[in-house]
């Protein structure tokens, strides 16, 4: 017996080439992925930041293992390339580039057996998935020229449809109202990141502390309790300003405090936790299994936030969100990137009974998705609807992966 077979004697499917493509004309820091089979199946993923590294990792390493190999041996290739990473350190560009991988093969299998990606992982629990809008704009993630963007410093966009970021300082009771009429039941907003940018994160002013809450403050006295908050602090702060922030928010009653402080210190995020009596969602910013078991085993969240193309693709988030529900500790799926994410969440939710939230960004569904996509997701009512097509339920455009596009690359037999 061998382990982690990278062909099966009656493996019917192969992996024959690899494409990948920066579509910086959309977003700048978005890595698309195709995987194309000797049965006319291809397999979609992305994901985000370092797309030059991630696609090189595609092509300079995983592609001797993939290529000829079989397309539906998903857990053994993924264990594959964790470990053998994981021997020079599995974080970053290495985890981001194994998620853009899983999906693509997770949505392989699923076309191969005709069945959504969620019917594999044990079937529906939920026939709709509860959605939040975090509040960005059209443009948030996206710079002239197709440069990539520092996270924590996207632009607050400017008056216009969907300007959701720029609506909430300039008109934060309109904006809640509009959600509220779609149906959301949730709203995530970052108001903190021009004090941090001013302050480094070491302290903040009471000054930029009440210019931050004033639009929740009126977004409660307006709708009450109609939609839940959430904070999402970028991971700016350190202690002594994350405690303020924290303090100043109690009358909002905001649903979690998401990153308000860095993840690069667990135990301080459980005093954090523990000092603020506040409800702590952690992290996209963690990439895989072993970090958040450090999280559940110190105590130091309430919810779980995972991204399922930064933490290991389908695989892993599923992995993840059975381990915090051993805690009892409910697990989210993040999105602000580009919309495999976003469907891989939807699976994930759909078939993990701890799952209990999908984020999801109104202003990049209804701008530049159909640019990327074949089908937009459907949000009524504040849920999606479950995907009903095999596999991940949509596909990247051919279009998207023409050779002559910004860092296309491709690897084949």
């Amino acid at each position: 017996m061998l382990p982690y077979l990278n062909t099966s004697p009656d493996a019917s499917v192969k992996i024959t080439k690899i494409e990948t493509v920066n579509p910086n004309d959309l977003m700048g820091s978005l890595m698309l992925l195709r995987i194309h089979t000797d049965a006319g199946i291809i397999g979609h993923g992305e994901t985000y930041y370092g797309p030059g590294a991630t696609a090189a990792l595609v092509h300079d390493w995983m592609s001797e293992r993939l290529l000829g190999a079989d397309a539906m041996s998903v857990e053994s290739h993924w264990r594959f390339f964790y470990e053998r990473f994981g021997n020079f350190g599995i974080g970053g560009a290495e985890m981001r580039a194994i998620s853009a991988v899983d999906l693509a093969l997770w949505d392989i299998l699923g076309q191969v057996c005709n069945q959504p990606i969620y019917r594999l992982l044990g079937g529906p629990v939920r026939d709709q998935v509860p959605v939040y809008n975090s509040c960005g704009n059209p443009n948030y993630g996206r710079r002239p020229g197709g440069k990539p963007g520092w996270p924590g410093y996207g632009n607050l966009g400017e008056p216009g449809p969907l300007n959701d970021s720029y609506q909430l300082f300039h008109d934060p009771v309109g904006l809640a109202q509009e959600l509220i009429e779609e149906g959301h039941s949730g709203m995530k907003v970052w108001c903190f990141d021009q004090a941090a940018h001013r302050s480094g994160g070491m302290r903040i002013s009471l000054e930029d502390l009440n210019h931050a809450i004033k639009p929740l403050q009126k977004i409660r006295e307006a709708v009450g309790d109609k939609l839940e908050i959430m904070i999402d602090g970028h991971g700016f702060f350190m202690l002594p300003a994350a405690l303020r922030i924290a303090e100043a928010l109690r009358e909002i009653q905001p649903l979690w405090l998401e990153d308000i402080l860095k993840m690069d210190n667990l135990e301080t995020l459980a005093d954090f936790r523990k000092q603020s009596r506040m409800p702590i969602s952690a992290s996209e910013m963690l990439l895989h299994r072993p970090h958040y078991q450090r999280v559940l085993e110190t105590n130091a969240a309430d919810f779980v936030m995972v991204d399922p193309t930064w933490a290991g693709g389908i695989s892993e988030t599923v992995r993840i969100a059975h381990l915090a529900q051993g805690y009892n500790i409910p697990t989210t799926m993040h999105d602000c990137t580009g919309p495999l994410t976003l469907y891989a969440g939807i699976h994930v939710n759909a078939a993990v009974p701890g799952c209990c939230y999908q984020e999801s960004v109104r202003a990049h569904i209804r701008s530049f998705y159909k640019e990327l996509i074949d089908e937009l997701p459907v949000i009524e009512n504040g849920h999606v609807n479950l995907p009903t097509r095999p596999g991940l339920g949509v596909k990247l455009h051919d279009e998207v992966f023409n050779s002559d596009r910004h860092g296309y690359r491709v690897s084949q037999l």
